[in-house]
């Protein structure tokens, strides 16, 4: 049987409308026994970790370093590994000109989808950007950080809902149904 995962992340910028839905999605999604994957960031990732939380759900929580957002590595939060910073410069566009510590957040953002190993991908992303982007042909400079992990869903044939769209709900409940069935 397969494990249900998703991965529920988003801009910082993400508005508090959209956060509060992000919560609800992450309870039900706990509730139908499905496994949150985030990386534990102020707006999107902590609010999706909230309704997980709430609905007593297992949680993958990806890091940059110890004691980032408050979090240490622990049975629910690892740490990136030097391998999803490799596949992270591979995927960022300017990966030169990042700070160490960027890169290191964009390292997590592999893990985000492709779990501790970077060769288990989520069944889906759930997502806020500013620019409603949804595949790594419409990221762009306002896509942020998100943008990273969109490319790597991409890549890996993972469907992403950027709940800045219209029908982003409705697109979500077929993706959560096809997920169940073919757990």
């Amino acid at each position: 049987m397969r494990k249900l995962v998703y991965a529920g992340i988003g801009s910082r910028k993400t508005p508090e409308e959209t956060l509060r839905l992000m919560e609800r999605i992450g309870r039900r999604l706990a509730v139908l026994g499905f496994t949150l994957r985030s990386g534990g960031a102020p707006g999107a990732d902590q609010a999706f970790e909230r309704g997980a939380r709430a609905g007593q759900g297992a949680l993958e929580i990806f890091i940059p370093w110890p004691g980032y957002e408050g979090y240490l590595p622990g049975p629910e939060v690892a740490l990136a590994s030097a391998r999803a910073t490799l596949m992270g410069a591979e995927l960022h566009p300017a990966w030169e000109r990042l700070s160490s510590g960027v890169r290191k957040l964009m390292a997590r953002n592999c893990h985000q989808i492709l779990g501790a190993s970077l060769e288990d991908p989520v069944a889906f992303v759930v997502c806020w950007t500013p620019d409603g982007a949804e595949s790594e042909a419409e990221c762009g400079r306002e896509t942020g950080g998100t943008g990273l992990a969109i490319r790597l869903a991409s890549r890996w044939g993972v469907p992403v809902v950027n709940l800045a769209r219209e029908r982003g709900l409705e697109r979500l409940a077929r993706l959560v149904e096809a997920s169940r069935a073919g757990a």
